[in-house]
């Protein structure tokens, strides 16, 4: 019944619609600016055509520009990768440069400490001819390496130890052997020596011995009171 009735109006509509827009020009009028607010003109249709095409353009460009950006961030993944291998290979070789270069910086103190003892040896034998000859000591028994208490169980050790005698006076003979004799190596003897005479208050005769030294470091010790003599004297 309802759709019967519907189905009338609307027929009813359509027989008076062309009479009512011949008779009353503000209906039609009205009823125009409805329909074009309503319904999208030919060319509005068009525009709207395109606008969508540019989108679809913009979109398929976005999805290539992330793919590319995709494959950048792929391939810049792979860099820190091969990056982070390199890094971890480098420091494995750094760690074992540093054992190799441990070993070797022993081995070189080891063989520096030999050449050392060997020249220490040798003055034993020269230093007697030599002490004589430019001061007139006479030694007393002999020159060697020793040991100095300075209390219970507590020792210094000398590598250059002697005692001798110059007109009556007894002098305590102390020294050290350097293979290559440098500035701070002057320094060390000297508070050593300074660290002795705490022990054994004897007037000291000081000397360094060394295969060679440094003009420079030849003038230090001898603005220090301290006799040097070379391995090329022996």
């Amino acid at each position: 019944m309802a759709i019967s009735l519907i189905r009338e109006e609307q027929e009813h509509f359509l027989r008076i619609l062309p009479i009512l827009l011949k008779k009353d020009e503000q209906f039609k009028t009205s009823l125009y600016s409805v329909l074009s607010e309503t319904f999208v003109k030919k060319d509005d249709f068009s525009e709207l055509k395109e606008i969508v095409k540019e989108l679809a353009i913009a979109q398929k460009r976005t999805e290539e520009e992330l793919k590319a950006l995709t494959k950048s961030h792929e391939a810049l993944t792979e860099e820190v990768r091969t990056l982070t291998k390199s890094h971890e290979a480098l420091t494995k070789e750094v760690r074992t440069l540093a054992v190799s270069q441990k070993g070797f910086q022993k081995h070189l103190g080891t063989l520096d400490h030999t050449v050392g003892f060997r020249l220490e040896d040798e003055s034993f034998k020269a230093l007697p001819h030599l002490l004589k000859r430019d001061l007139g000591l006479e030694i007393i028994g002999r020159i060697k390496r020793d040991y100095i208490e300075t209390k219970k169980g507590r020792y210094i050790e000398v590598n250059i130890f002697g005692r001798g005698r110059l007109q009556n006076k007894e002098y305590f003979i102390l020294g050290e052997a350097k293979s290559q004799l440098q500035r701070r190596d002057v320094d060390d003897f000297i508070k050593h020596a300074e660290m002795v005479k705490e022990y054994m208050t004897e007037e000291q005769i000081r000397l360094l011995v060394t295969y060679q030294a440094h003009p420079g470091v030849q003038d230090y010790v001898k603005k220090q009171g301290i006799r040097l003599y070379f391995s090329y004297e022996f």
